[in-house]
């Protein structure tokens, strides 16, 4: 007699999509993308295809996309406080779940979950929460912004929880992180930046550079010494160089007789010392200072990033960052008490669509939104690519970047 369990388990599902397929290393005009289960078998030439087991694929699984249609991999977004009406920094899951939701059918496949500076006890519930959703393979993680930043440049951020950095406070919040916080931006000038970055990297949490006031030395020395502790601690993934929260944004302008840190986060960038994120959506940055940092720094040193908050998504009106109420007047989020931007409304295709409006090439866009991030997170071995052995993320983009389907883990979610 057979058992139940000596029965032979179900093949994987397969997928074949024909088109104009970017890979990481250049747009496939006559591509082929081959999926079988969650994973990617084949991207690249048509005409090279010879992969067995593909050749009875269920013809509602072979996908011929028209001209001028892309396969995009799935994006990566390492800064983003929600959507859809769901907020991270409320600490509240089912917010949060339905924020994760919407971004995933929107595109953006792998994505840490983004707070704002708080109150040490609202943010250690918060890291809870999204420890265990980062379990549930919701999330990749989760970025703390704050609560360790400057009062001249604070931003949205709520002042009245802002704190010179504290190593104890710090290691209580990497702890309830459970391994799972990825990133922090601090503000490098103030007392105890040091041995915050030094605690950071200890434990392979990548030191952003942030809402900050310091002058270039300072900018410089701080990404040189994140950069050396990341190198030292061999964990496995770790990028080797640190970040800069929302370039411009946050910190004073560049001068030519006062540089301040904009002009050390370039320099680091041109080097591969730093990856900087720019919040190409129109509102955060001029698109001919996007095109002009792609030019600078290279498209493999950037990383596009949302800053989205809880009204991406919906309708001009009235939402919440965390505890702050915040008003979008068309599409621009701008915290209630003081005008501030408080967050972006773009989803992260948005942003690769504006980028590319911008003049920058769509292969490049489309690597400082996926290969470049995942690299930071240490998920090059998963996702950020088309790649073979990669987890099957992708989207279905027509001729002017607009959303037509988007795959996730093998499985079609629109």
């Amino acid at each position: 007699m057979t058992s139940p369990h000596d029965a032979a388990a179900p093949a994987p599902a397969k997928k074949l999509i024909h088109g104009s397929i970017a890979t990481d290393r250049g747009i496939v005009q006559d591509g082929l993308l081959a999926v079988s289960g969650d994973r990617i078998v084949y991207a690249g030439r048509a005409d090279h295809f010879d992969e067995p087991g593909f050749e009875d694929v269920d013809a509602a699984n072979v996908i011929s996309l028209p001209a001028g249609h892309h396969v995009l991999p799935g994006l990566v977004d390492v800064h983003n406080h929600g959507g859809n009406g769901g907020d991270f920094p409320s600490g509240d899951e089912s917010s949060a779940r339905k924020a994760i939701d919407f971004l995933h059918r929107a595109g953006t496949t792998t994505l840490l979950a983004s707070m704002v500076t708080a109150s040490p006890e609202d943010l250690l519930a918060g890291i809870g929460v999204h420890a265990k959703l980062t379990g549930e393979g919701l999330l990749a993680g989760i970025h703390l912004e704050g609560p360790f930043l400057s009062h001249a440049r604070c931003g949205a951020q709520n002042p009245a929880f802002l704190l010179d950095p504290d190593v104890e406070l710090a290691a209580r919040l990497i702890e309830a992180g459970q391994g799972h916080i990825a990133t922090m931006t601090y503000a490098p000038e103030l007392p105890g930046a040091d041995e915050l970055v030094d605690l950071l990297t200890s434990h392979g949490i990548t030191p952003s550079v942030g809402h900050t006031a310091c002058d270039t030395r300072t900018a410089w020395d701080s990404l040189e010494q994140a950069r050396e502790g990341l190198d030292s601690t061999g964990f496995d993934g770790t990028s080797g160089r640190p970040t800069v929260t929302h370039l411009f944004n946050g910190m004073p302008p560049l001068h030519h007789r006062s540089p301040g840190p904009v002009a050390a986060c370039l320099r680091a960038a041109a080097a591969g010392h730093a990856a900087v994120e720019l919040v190409a959506d129109n509102t955060h940055l001029d698109p001919e200072t996007v095109k002009m940092v792609f030019s600078l720094v290279g498209a493999g040193n950037i990383l596009l990033v949302t800053d989205s908050m809880a009204a991406a998504g919906l309708a001009d009106g009235q939402y919440m960052l965390g505890p702050s109420p915040v008003t979008v007047t068309k599409g621009v989020a701008t915290l209630d008490a003081t005008g501030s931007i408080a967050g972006g409304t773009a989803t992260l295709l948005d942003v690769v669509r504006r980028t590319v409006q911008a003049g920058v090439k769509l292969h490049d866009a489309v690597l400082s939104a996926s290969a470049v991030p995942a690299a930071v997170l240490g998920l090059t071995d998963e996702v950020g690519a088309l790649r073979r052995g990669l987890r099957a993320d992708a989207l279905v983009v027509d001729s002017e970047l607009g959303l037509k389907r988007v795959l996730r883990a093998g499985s079609w979610l629109n």
